[in-house]
């Protein structure tokens, strides 16, 4: 068994460009030839399997072998991909737009990728420099390109890397649903099976994109909201979260006529190491403190964080109830927020809908119903809720927002932080703040409040026993709560979302769901509660918690 690892090791290392991850391995083979315990174990962790090609493309932690991101792994997708390209273009030249971030190795992944897809025949184009994610989705369709990638690993630990995967055409720049990612493997396996990373083509024949399609995101993006009159004294803080966002961000900020924002200088430019934050996503706790401290300082109104890649986006307000006077809002609230903005706009347009993920607030389907506009709701990602018909906003709890259809369909916390600028403003001319708008939308639609419950495993198997207890002897209470209909969507009918879920809709009005997380190892519970007033709702939101924790153990 240690000859076939050592044999699998050595054939890597003999195909990988890169020196780094060529020691690295070196390394590891020479201990492990030699017995060395510890050393074995981490060559099997390595090369026991491949990073899967899915839906979100490839993410991991950087260094050698099938089992990380690395220059070997990386061309193999690049070589997969361009024969899947080639393979639908139906004798045409198909388009790619490469992009990149500022993490660890983003350029030379995206170089390299360059130079596999003009290797191999296609038009390949590669962004002018570290760029937001948003960036490179707008670029798929300014160019008319057939497909993109995206070099990223967004709000993930300082080590990891990935590579997005959008298509054009029909698909209208959304990231790649099934049964494309399965087609796509399949063509990156039979790359790693039949050739060596120093056997495939390249040409340095790729194009490098200008300045102009930058431009052409910077101009649409401000259009989305417009300075209105006397926005001069508003005050707010920004942070980039050591990302690629700030000089994206500050020349829109500009040209929608917005005062710049005080900004976190500690954490404003890309930084790989990520060095202020124990994990660069501003959902975490102590993320924000630097920006919560910068906003003290200056009595900032609100605060707007984008994720390492731009994506996302996070908004703080003062809270005299906070430990620390501000309160970063949940994701349902910045969805609701926008979510009624978009509504207001679209109502009386024919076929325009709303649409958030099924963990998302149910608060979003109100907002619709209120204005006569559809809802849709769909399973958790991008790629889903950016395919929703006739969708005019979209969101998931997570921090995502599609507030531009017509310019990215994907999140993009950039265009997002524009739009809640243009409402911070607005409630400002009224003399009102962000949390007083929240409390009009209570007063106008419902009063909604949302919590979650994650369990941590560190067996997975945990998790699906859990989801087979729960499928097996279903419960028919929650917090003394009566549920009036569960559903399984594993079982769900033609054309509904399907998937490892289980939705719980309660006599109150409530909602529960449970899934394994698709990225970490646990067990996530999102509850959401409808009241006669906010804090009604809340309670709510505390005494479900409670209950699921209770079922939870029972069914462990």
């Amino acid at each position: 068994m240690n000859d076939e690892l050592l044999s699998t090791a050595r054939a890597w290392l003999r195909q990988d460009p890169d020196q780094e991850t060529r020691d690295e391995l070196s390394g590891i083979i020479t201990r492990a030839a030699t017995g060395e315990e510890a050393a074995i174990v981490d060559l099997n962790d390595r090369f026991h399997t491949r990073l899967a090609f899915g839906t979100a493309g490839l993410r991991g932690e950087l260094g050698a072998g099938s089992n990380r991101m690395n220059r070997v792994l990386v061309a193999q997708a690049a070589a997969g991909f361009a024969a899947y390209l080639r393979e639908k273009s139906h004798g045409d030249v198909p388009t790619v737009v490469v992009g990149y971030d500022g993490r660890r190795n983003s350029r030379v992944f995206a170089t390299d990728s360059a130079e596999l897809f003009a290797g191999a025949g296609l038009r390949a184009i590669l962004l002018p420099r570290l760029l937001p994610t948003p960036v490179l989705a707008y670029a798929v369709r300014h160019f008319g390109a057939d497909a993109g990638v995206m070099v990223t690993a967004s709000h993930n630990p300082p080590n990891d890397n990935g590579y997005k995967v959008y298509l054009g055409g029909s698909h209208e720049g959304s990231q790649i649903v099934a049964p494309a990612d399965a087609e796509i493997a399949a063509h990156i396996q039979h790359i790693a099976d039949t050739s060596t990373v120093r056997a495939l083509p390249r040409s340095t024949a790729y194009e490098t994109a200008g300045d102009e399609v930058v431009d052409a995101y910077v101009a649409a993006t401000a259009a989305v909201s417009p300075a209105p009159a006397g926005t001069t004294g508003m005050r707010w803080v920004y942070t980039a979260m050591h990302g690629v966002g700030w000089e994206t961000l500050s020349r829109i900020v500009k040209d929608a006529g917005y005062p710049q924002p005080f900004v976190v200088d500690e954490q404003l430019l890309p930084d790989p190491t990520f060095r202020t934050v124990a994990f660069p996503n501003p959902e975490e706790p102590g993320a924000m403190d630097l920006a919560f401290a910068r906003a003290r300082r200056v009595s900032a109104d609100f605060i707007l964080a984008n994720d390492p890649d731009a994506d996302r986006l996070a908004v703080a307000v003062p809270d005299e109830s906070a430990a620390d006077g501000w309160r970063r809002l949940t994701g349902n609230e910045v969805g609701l927020l926008l979510g009624a903005r978009a509504a207001r706009a679209a109502e009386g347009t024919s076929g325009a809908a709303l649409a958030c993920s099924l963990v998302s607030s149910p608060g979003l389907g109100a907002v619709a119903a209120h204005h006569g506009l559809d809802f849709h709701e769909t399973l958790t990602g991008f790629k889903w809720i950016s395919r929703a018909p006739g969708m005019v906003f979209g969101f998931e709890e997570a921090l995502g927002y599609l507030v531009n259809p017509e310019t990215v369909r994907d999140k993009d916390g950039i265009s997002a932080a524009v739009a809640i600028l243009g409402l911070a403003a607005e409630a400002r001319d009224r003399g009102l703040t962000l949390l007083d708008l929240l409390a009009e939308l209570g007063d106008t639609y419902g009063h909604f409040a949302s919590g979650q419950v994650s369990v941590r495993v560190e067996d997975l198997a945990v998790i699906g026993n859990v989801m087979l207890a729960l499928r097996s002897i279903p419960p028919t209470h929650i917090a003394g709560r009566s549920i009036t209909s569960a559903e399984d969507l594993l079982q769900a009918a033609p054309g509904e979302p399907s998937g490892d879920v289980l939705r719980y809709r309660l006599g109150d009005g409530s909602r529960v769901i449970v899934r394994p997380s698709g990225t970490e190892p646990k067990l996530k519970v999102y509850i959401d509660a409808r009241a006669e007033s906010a804090v009604g709702a809340r309670e709510a939101v505390a005494e479900l918690e409670a209950g699921v924790r209770s079922l939870l153990d029972e069914r462990s």
